[in-house]
């Protein structure tokens, strides 16, 4: 019998913005539901979703760094990217989601981890806005930079949200 190859899908998370951090772990959980081997990159603002933190804290380096971390806000204070409303909007999200017995993005997110996604941080990324890996969920694999995360994605399905 032929071995085939493993179903592959990777996302790279740029954005950090509830709906669509929602897409990305949506993707990855059914996909990862299914079989496939998932990666999800985190870029810029997509990093937000992986930090320990969750809420508004300043991370980073220095103090311009620190302020970006504090705008960011971690999952917890993710805007939408419309209707955000002064930031009630994702509460009502989660509010629907809840009522139509919809996985929330934090309960989306543990899923991931728990049907084995591998998350990945952005090096440069990471460098730009002064976060260290220990600034990260401990799920976070590994730190990459592009060349590396390319080779990981080779022979699969490459989305960008």
């Amino acid at each position: 019998m032929e071995d085939t190859p493993k179903k592959k899908l990777s996302l790279i998370a740029f954005s950090g913005e509830f709906d669509k951090l929602t897409a990305v772990f949506t993707l990855a959980t059914g996909a990862a539901a299914v079989g496939y081997e998932v990666n999800i990159f985190f870029t810029f603002w997509g990093l937000d979703a992986i930090k320990q933190k969750r809420g508004r804290s300043f991370v980073g380096g220095s103090f311009l760094t620190k302020i970006f971390g504090f705008m960011m806000g971690g999952l917890k204070a993710t805007p939408t990217s419309r209707f955000n409303f002064w930031g009630i909007g994702p509460r009502i999200f989660r509010s629907l989601m809840r009522k139509n017995n919809v996985a929330t993005l934090e309960e989306l997110v543990e899923a991931a981890t728990a049907l084995g996604v591998n998350l990945y941080a952005c090096e440069m990324a990471m460098h730009v806005l002064g976060l260290k890996q220990s600034d990260f969920i401990h799920e976070v694999k590994d730190t990459l930079g592009v060349a590396s995360f390319l080779e990981i994605s080779e022979g699969g399905r490459t989305m960008f949200i």
